[in-house]
């Protein structure tokens, strides 16, 4: 699957850490990660691991925007 999701991904001063984004999966998917290549690799893993589940569940993939 090549599907492209949209991964947003912000510095929080409050948190002191990489906040990530996942707006295509609602309002409330985050991940995040101390550094920004942590955060990026947490992104892709909550995105395959929620592709999976949505597939498994015979549910359809969000479109990507």
């Amino acid at each position: 699957m090549n599907t492209r999701y949209t991964i947003i991904i912000q510095w929080s001063d409050e948190d002191q850490c990489y906040v990530v984004s996942l707006p295509e999966w609602g309002d409330y998917c985050h991940t995040h990660g101390d550094t920004y290549e942590e955060a990026l690799q947490n992104a892709c893993e909550v995105l395959e691991l929620l592709t999976e589940s949505t597939l498994e569940e015979g549910k359809p993939l969000p479109n990507p925007q």
